[in-house]
């Protein structure tokens, strides 16, 4: 029997680096610096897709967390195309850094949280007290569309989606006239093998015209042109304490598909990293 073998590649990932050695001019021994090195302790580059990180706006790990691309989603995402507004409702499917950064806009809010049964309670008390939500959901709780609503009397007029299926179907009938959706992601559907057309898609499009709904898929490229606002802003919030944000670090690179996999369970209780090398925060 002849088996088809694929060659060996290395697992993607972001990764802060540290240049230990270098022939390229833009680049210097010891500048910590932005790349997509993947799953290595130590990787050639020939400095295309590189990029230096000022280590003055905050320890390097955030520039592949609330200071790099996740945070960037979240700032783009909401500010763009949200556009919450004093006064409105916004609700988020998943991830405390979104949650945290809209409600900035003097907003009730709602959170909920991805975790395990024995960190649910955790967590959602962090989102609560430490956040500053009003409310907080698990989106495992069989009478999510239940309570949803009760916490949401008035309807929701922001909904950040990166979660999909029954969170969404769950915050789609309290959207309000005029509401805006963000669609950076849909992890819940990440692993369905054929496209499916839902029985209510129908009536969900009625009601995107009815209620002259903003509906927008993005990537955070899209809005590369705004990434000096973004690292202007941000870093000054953190610095401030008005945006916070944690991070669950797991150590050496042996401890990664580990990490991966408890991530997509969530156990980890922020934003997941594995270290590989000395710190240099």
């Amino acid at each position: 029997m002849r088996r088809r073998c694929r060659s060996a590649a290395v697992m993607e990932g972001g990764t802060v680096c540290e240049v230990i050695a270098s022939n390229n001019p833009s680049f210097a021994e010891g500048d910590i610096v932005l790349a997509h090195t993947g799953w290595q302790t130590h990787a050639l580059s020939d400095g295309r897709g590189l990029h230096k990180i000022d280590p003055k706006l905050g320890p390097v790990s955030t520039a592949v967390g609330v200071l790099g691309m996740p945070g960037m989603t979240a700032y783009t995402g909401l500010l763009e195309i949200g556009k919450p507004q004093p006064g409105e409702n916004r609700r988020r499917g998943g991830g405390l850094r979104r949650g945290r950064l809209g409600g900035r806009a003097n907003r009730q809010d709602q959170g909920r949280a991805r975790r395990r049964h024995r960190r649910r309670q955790g967590k959602c008390d962090y989102v609560k007290r430490e956040l500053g939500f009003d409310d907080c959901l698990d989106h495992r709780d069989p009478d999510l569309a239940a309570k949803l609503k009760e916490a949401c009397p008035k309807g929701i007029d922001v909904y950040f989606e990166n979660v999909g299926g029954a969170v969404f179907e769950a915050v789609f009938p309290l959207l309000n006239t005029f509401a805006r959706i963000p669609v950076c992601g849909l992890i819940a559907q990440y692993n369905d093998t054929e496209a499916k057309v839902p029985k209510w898609a129908s009536s969900m499009m009625r009601s995107v015209l009815t209620k002259r709904m903003t509906i927008r898929g993005f990537i955070v490229r899209d809005f590369a042109a705004r990434h000096a606002d973004f690292l202007r802003d941000m870093s000054q919030w953190v610095r401030e304490g008005k945006v916070k944000h944690r991070e669950f670090v797991t150590e050496g690179l042996d401890s990664a598909p580990g990490a991966f996999m408890g991530l997509l369970k969530g156990a980890n209780f922020g934003k997941q990293l594995v270290r590989v090398g000395p710190d240099r925060a």
